[in-house]
């Protein structure tokens, strides 16, 4: 049985950006992928997590812990968001090893239903590593979604251009036409 069509607006967008984007909103009403452990089983397909995480009721409450996390770091303080981010990651580490390949690292779990959400958090502390100030809201009215702006010049406003840009620039041409 393979999961269902991933029904969110915004998808691919880094990890811990895409735990995120679980909630979004549809014609003024929140939408919440991890509602259900069956909206869990689409994340962990979509971003190709369900072979080794399948989606358990335990699986599902430390994603749904993990995104409340990298929602505080992201929207608040990080200073107030770390215990909670930290909490996550305390669930995992990485372990060096030397293979026939050389070097790698790999993620641990002492219990295996944190992986998804341990994965989406040690995401979000890369995001930081690399840019933070590429870390964005929507500006879309109305929009909930968040993304890595990996434009040249790093002044992506939109979730999607498609969709929420354009709405905004439909809206700036209606309110010129109607002054004049």
């Amino acid at each position: 049985m393979t999961a269902a069509r991933d029904p969110r607006p915004l998808t691919g967008e880094p990890l811990a950006l895409d735990l995120l984007n679980t909630r979004w909103n549809r014609d003024g009403i929140t939408q919440d992928l991890l509602a259900r452990t069956d909206g869990a089983a689409v994340w962990l397909a979509s971003n190709g997590l369900a072979g080794a995480h399948p989606a358990g009721a335990e699986v599902l409450h430390h994603l749904r812990e993990a995104r409340e996390a990298l929602k505080a770091a992201v929207d608040g303080s990080p200073r107030q968001a770390a215990p909670l981010v930290d909490a996550v990651l305390a669930h995992g580490r990485i372990r060096a090893r030397l293979t026939a390949e050389g070097p790698a690292e790999e993620p641990e779990f002492a219990d295996p239903s944190w992986g998804p959400a341990w994965l989406a958090a040690r995401s979000y502390l890369d995001l930081l590593t690399r840019a933070p100030e590429r870390i964005r809201t929507c500006s879309g009215t109305g929009c909930v979604l968040y993304f890595f702006d990996t434009s040249r010049n790093g002044t992506r406003r939109w979730c999607s251009m498609a969709a929420c840009g354009n709405r905004a620039k439909a809206s700036r041409h209606y309110a010129r036409s109607k002054e004049n």
